[in-house]
């Protein structure tokens, strides 16, 4: 909710974007009931059927980096999926995530109690404030990316070492190209580029070095 007292919401694709997790996993995880959106239709097969909040986002955020990251089983997330669901806006900030042998403890700011008793040593800690600090950074770098530079190719120094990438990015044409080259569809590609449109990828695999 921002100052207005509006509700902020992403589609799934935005949500992929900013969160790094493939709209192919985030349907997944949505039919699997392991993550779903906070809004969206009950009937799946329609347009925007699938609609994330901020609280959404963030939880991807940290989720996906304890999967990847971390290494945490995916059972053990599903519990600490809920426990982060639970908690309200306002402790998003207050709140501290513990590591601990592929274990994940809470820190109740309202309590101060742990969830779950570790020893303290090795412990790898995720400030939620942090997350949430940088998905409103990336949410805002995201709505900078100007209009014209959709589908539009562009090279500029000391980006992607001066090789030819889509414009408003640093993703090199090259790179969309050798997908292509491996019979990757459009739409495949974007579960690999998330930041990318459509016609993004299509004025990559169009383009031709020796025109």
């Amino acid at each position: 909710m921002d100052a207005r007292g509006l509700v902020e919401t992403y589609s799934e694709e935005t949500t992929s974007r900013l969160t790094g997790v493939s709209v192919h996993q985030l349907r997944y995880w949505d039919a699997d009931g392991f993550f779903s959106p906070s809004f969206g239709y009950e009937d799946r097969s329609k347009p925007y059927s699938r609609v994330y909040s901020f609280r959404d986002l963030v939880a991807l955020k940290v989720l996906n980096a304890l999967r990847n990251d971390a290494k945490i089983a995916l059972s053990h997330l599903r519990e600490v999926k809920e426990q982060l669901l639970l908690l309200g806006e306002k402790l998003w900030g207050e709140t501290t995530l513990y590591v601990h042998h592929k274990r994940v403890v809470f820190v109740n700011p309202e309590t101060d109690r742990l969830e779950e008793v570790v020893s303290g040593q090795g412990v790898l800690q995720i400030p939620l404030v942090v997350a949430s600090s940088n998905m409103r950074e990336a949410i805002k770098l995201l709505n900078q990316r100007k209009p014209e530079t959709i589908g539009k190719l562009e090279r500029r120094r000391k980006i992607a070492d001066n090789q030819l990438v889509i414009a408003g990015t640093r993703v090199p044409v090259e790179n969309v190209k050798a997908f292509a080259d491996q019979g990757y569809s459009v739409d495949q590609i974007k579960l690999e580029y998330p930041t990318l449109t459509e016609d993004d990828i299509r004025a990559a695999i169009n383009y031709d070095a020796a025109a």
